[in-house]
């Protein structure tokens, strides 16, 4: 288990979306510089003074680049402690340093924020490394031991939250996405395939007649010149919402009552829509869900079903549950399999968001039968 999770560290790659540097970042290493300066300066117990105010003022510009080259800056910064201490024990000297340089665990912070696996893992080592032999001079107990390597283990700490909070955003962002991906497709096969779907059907018809009845063929043209406006109308507002920054212009979303004009407009000879007489308000969300149902049904029969001439669409209320059946008397393709399609997959998806339930398939009596079963309140 242990080498499972080390390997997944290993593979880990780097964080995305590090900032460049900011100009917050050259106030931090001036005002850095500055008080490394003063320090050294003023203090009375600094050990090898000129070399450690150069150290600890030479080091800090290393800060820029902590988030777009976290291990090479804390293989410089750590490498040059390390130096320090291998000096400092070799001369018989304490540690050399000054209080200013703990802004060495911003690096640790960094590298555990913005590096790869691989990367955090190297440099912790050279950490650690530097660490241990940084505190041998100055002979330090138990206490201050643990103390030290506590500080270091909470840098390193508060980077690995920081990134896991921001990766745990970002996927939820993704599934935001994903989501409104999924609803815009359903959207667009929704309503644009509809359309198209009618607009084949009077084309095929208007060319039948063209020859035999010049004057229907005309009228004809006319449906299909309103389907093809309605769904560059459509297509457009769908196009307004997609393009950052455009203002969405909502049109109020159709619903049972709209089943009506639905039928009429169908290219079917006859559309028969029976609701109740005495439907209560509907969540706007079922409200919608029923007329987009009943359009994809009306549209699966405009394309798949062979001489429908007869679509039958019904609504009944009872039981705070509102059921839709829409029925056709047309001829299956017997060479279409019966779950192809994105079409009975949006339904599918429709009905499962709002609680309900969804059968399609062939009846027994012929033709095709949906029936969905949905609340008509939804739980908060």
């Amino acid at each position: 288990m242990i080498t499972n999770a080390l390997g997944s560290l290993w593979a880990e790659p780097r964080a995305t979306g590090a900032p460049e540097r900011v100009s917050r970042d050259w106030v931090l290493v001036g005002v850095l510089m500055v008080t490394a300066l003063l320090e050294g300066v003023l203090r009375d117990d600094v050990a090898w003074r000129p070399l450690a105010t150069i150290v600890a003022v030479g080091l800090a510009p290393v800060l820029l680049w902590r988030r777009t080259h976290p291990l090479a800056c804390v293989v410089v910064a750590f490498g040059t402690a390390m130096a320090l201490g291998l000096a400092s024990l070799l001369g018989g000297a304490p540690s050399v340093g000054l209080d200013t340089m703990i802004y060495v665990l911003v690096l640790v912070y960094a590298l555990v924020r913005w590096g790869s696996g691989r990367e955090i893992v190297i440099g912790l080592a050279v950490v650690a490394v530097a660490a241990g032999i940084g505190m041998v001079p100055d002979h330090v107990g138990p206490a201050d031991v643990v103390g030290g390597f506590g500080v270091l283990a909470a840098a390193a700490a508060g980077g690995a939250a920081l990134r896991y909070r921001a990766e745990s955003w970002r996927r939820a962002l993704e599934q935001i996405r994903g989501q409104e991906r999924v609803g815009l497709a359903r959207e667009l096969h929704d309503t644009v395939a509809h359309h198209v779907s009618a607009i084949a059907v009077q084309a095929q018809a208007g060319r039948a007649m063209a020859g035999q009845r010049p004057e229907a063929a005309l009228e004809t043209l006319a449906v299909i010149e309103g389907e093809a406006s309605r769904t560059l109308a459509e297509m457009r507002a769908m196009v307004r919402v997609l393009r950052d920054g455009a203002p969405a212009e909502y049109a109020p979303q159709p619903g049972v009552a709209d089943l009506v004009s639905l039928a009429r407009r169908a290219p079917v000879p006859v559309v028969d829509v029976e609701l109740p007489d005495d439907l209560g308000e509907l969540p706007t969300q079922v409200d919608a869900a029923v007329y987009r149902l009943a359009q994809e049904a009306l549209t699966n029969a405009l394309r798949h079903a062979r001489n429908a001439s007869r679509v039958r669409i019904r609504v009944v209320e009872s039981a705070g549950r509102l059921r839709l059946r829409v029925t056709d008397d047309g001829r299956l393709d017997p060479a279409r399999p019966v779950n192809h399609g994105f079409g009975l997959l949006g339904m599918t998806e429709r009905v499962q968001l709002l609680g309900g339930t969804l059968r399609a398939g062939p009846a027994p009596e012929g033709g095709w039968t949906v029936d969905a079963d949905l609340p008509t309140k939804l739980r908060r």
